[in-house]
């Protein structure tokens, strides 16, 4: 049984805040929220994530929206480890996977509210820095979970 496992639950606190954040975003997606960010300089939430932008969604589907999923994904598989076996032996890689896609997609988003937009979200920017913290806590988690295994064998 892993004893160090702060990382998760670390990871697993960060993916409640995201969720929250995800839907805020989906909700000033769909125009049922207000949103609170001023458009002035590179500062335009409506401009990347208000309804009418053109890069908030990927077909019908609301970035938001799949941010809010994965947050989701994330959590629940922290949370259901204590009761899928499977899951509580192969969560440092699973949770590895699913934060480095996170990262990526985010990645990708923070580069075209730069270089294509041309202008940035707060909120944006928010769940980026979320999404990099709870990869960079996902990879020491790995780390940690392969150092047991190898002192465990000898």
């Amino acid at each position: 049984m892993r004893t160090h496992n702060w990382h998760v639950r670390i990871i697993q606190l960060l993916s409640v805040a995201g969720m929250f954040l995800a839907y805020y975003l989906l909700l000033y997606h769909n125009g049922v929220l207000v949103g609170v960010c001023p458009a002035s300089g590179i500062e335009d939430c409506g401009k990347v994530s208000g309804p009418g932008a053109p890069y908030a969604s990927i077909g019908p589907i609301p970035v938001a929206l799949i941010g809010l999923v994965g947050y989701a994904a994330i959590f629940l598989a922290i949370w259901l480890k204590d009761w899928w076996p499977w899951l509580a032996e192969n969560l440092p890689p699973l949770l590895l996977s699913l934060t480095g896609l996170a990262f990526l997609f985010s990645l990708g988003l923070t580069f075209l509210e730069l270089f294509v937009i041309h202008a940035i979200c707060r909120y944006c920017v928010v769940s980026a820095v979320n999404v990099t913290i709870m990869f960079v806590l996902a990879l020491l988690y790995l780390r940690r979970s392969l150092q047991e295994q190898e002192n465990a064998t000898l």
